[in-house]
């Protein structure tokens, strides 16, 4: 059975950092791409970032770049979200989900395993 499971969530000031990490079992990783995805309350779940089954690819949303990075460690199944110069509005459930190729895209339906998401709080 496919499992994510992500962890690393908490609570933090503006202008803190968290990672974010996204453990998966070997097959689930083994070519396919990575994407983070976020909800925030009352709002529909968006694009965060995404990365190729390799990590030679990686894409992040308007709103994260230059603060977020991805990353990949195959040896140990695991994609981490480095969050840095967090602010109030990235306030969200974070979740990782497995793409249905090589490499993902922003678009949900381009993912079919999803864990079951990790809580961040960015306090003002």
């Amino acid at each position: 059975q496919v499992q994510l499971v992500e962890s690393g969530g908490g609570l933090v000031q503006a202008g803190g950092s968290l990672r974010l990490s996204c453990v998966s079992s070997r097959r689930t990783l083994s070519n396919n791409g990575v994407g983070w995805f976020r909800q925030a309350p009352g709002k529909e779940r968006e694009f965060v970032a995404t990365i190729s089954w390799n990590g030679g690819s990686t894409v992040l949303s308007d709103s994260v770049k230059g603060r977020f990075t991805i990353s990949i460690d195959r040896t140990k199944h695991t994609v981490y979200l480095q969050m840095n110069g967090l602010k109030p509005d990235d306030t969200a459930v974070y979740y990782c989900a497995s793409a249905r190729r090589a490499v993902g895209g922003t678009s949900e339906s381009e993912y079919n395993y999803w864990g079951q998401g990790t809580q961040v709080t960015v306090s003002s």
